[in-house]
């Protein structure tokens, strides 16, 4: 099969055109009239969103580039009712041990995958984390489905938050939702429970963020920071508004932005070993004991389909550990002291 674009939000399916071996189904646009004697790289380009970085891979393929089922070359002109394709060589997460691990997908299809990620899972091995991540169970779907697949996620979300992760099949797939989540076409929303209640119902924390220099791991809002802003909607108040249940969108993505922006108004999450109360032994002993983590879950996720051009949204259910943390914060009476000897 042979994906053919007329153009970049009306593509169609073609039946016929088997993919060469060893390469995914390619991706076809046909040339128009206007295009006649444009090269082929300007075509794909502003047909396809082909960027410059994958159509130098492309290049160095034997059957990277085609027009009309020939090898072609970027600088190739076009005539009109020419077949120009992409073919990306098959790929494998050779450096990623494939494990067989629980795997909660919420969506997938031959150029896209969603997973829901639970709490206290890291998503791509890293240093102290080669084994047990999402990757490493991704990698043993696919082999199972005998797919040849490279784990490309399009974000992540931090090892004790839980939620919705989009994970692109191929490196065009990539290229295409990386530019959505850049310039926030790909909308995430989450929801958390924090310390406190913000003043006013609805607001937008605009702070800037970065690195701590006296501890690298660390962001701090500063005003030599990156500019990052997050938007907020109180949802629910609890125990006298000691507490509350906050529904948060993000218009950055910075490195554990809704934790450093929920503390520096004062609604520091409950649960966070990193930024909230628990740290310092301020916290509500029975809340953070339920939560278990930090109470952050990313709940909502939509964004264009790179290959139909349709919009895609998803949810996904509060894990256990924050249900039960609802349940108690809703049971809290006003009058109830808060425990907070940690």
């Amino acid at each position: 099969m042979c994906f053919v674009a007329t153009a970049r939000t009306n593509p169609r399916y073609v039946q016929g055109t088997v993919p060469p071996l060893g390469y995914y189904e390619p991706i076809a646009v046909t040339a128009g009239e206007a295009e006649q004697g444009w090269k082929l790289s300007k075509l794909l380009e502003r047909r396809l969103g082909v960027s410059r970085k994958l159509l130098s891979r492309l290049k160095l393929t034997e059957q990277g580039l085609m027009i009309n089922g020939k090898r072609a070359y970027s600088g190739d002109p076009v005539a009109a009712g020419d077949v120009c394709e992409i073919r990306m060589e098959q790929e494998r997460s050779e450096d990623i041990l494939a494990q067989p691990l629980p795997l909660n997908i919420v969506y997938e299809d031959r150029w896209l995958l969603l997973l829901n990620k639970p709490s206290g899972t890291v998503v791509h091995p890293t240093h102290g984390h080669y084994t047990g991540t999402l990757a490493n169970a991704a990698v043993h779907h696919w082999q199972e489905q005998g797919q040849n697949v490279r784990f490309r996620p399009v974000h992540r979300l931090d090892e004790d938050t839980s939620g919705l992760v989009l994970i692109a099949k191929n490196p065009y797939v990539h290229q295409q939702l990386s530019e959505q989540h850049g310039d926030g076409r790909i909308r995430k929303g989450y929801l958390a429970y924090a310390y406190g209640a913000p003043a006013i119902a609805e607001g937008r924390v605009d702070a800037p963020i970065d690195r701590d220099p006296a501890a690298p791991h660390y962001r701090i809002v500063t005003p030599i920071g990156y500019p990052s802003a997050t938007r907020y909607e109180k949802v629910e108040t609890y125990a006298g508004g000691t507490a509350c249940k906050l529904r948060l969108r993000l218009e950055t993505g910075r490195t554990h932005q809704i934790r450093v922006h929920m503390g520096w108004i004062g609604c520091s999450l409950i649960g966070d070993r990193m930024y909230g109360p628990g740290v310092d032994g301020t916290g509500c002993e029975a809340w953070e004991q339920a939560a278990g983590r930090q109470a952050l879950h990313a709940e909502r996720l939509s964004f264009h389909h790179p290959m139909t051009g349709e919009e895609m949204s998803f949810s996904a259910a509060l894990p256990p550990e924050l249900k039960e943390l609802e349940k108690l914060l809703q049971a809290w009476q006003p009058d109830e002291p808060v425990n907070r000897a940690l």
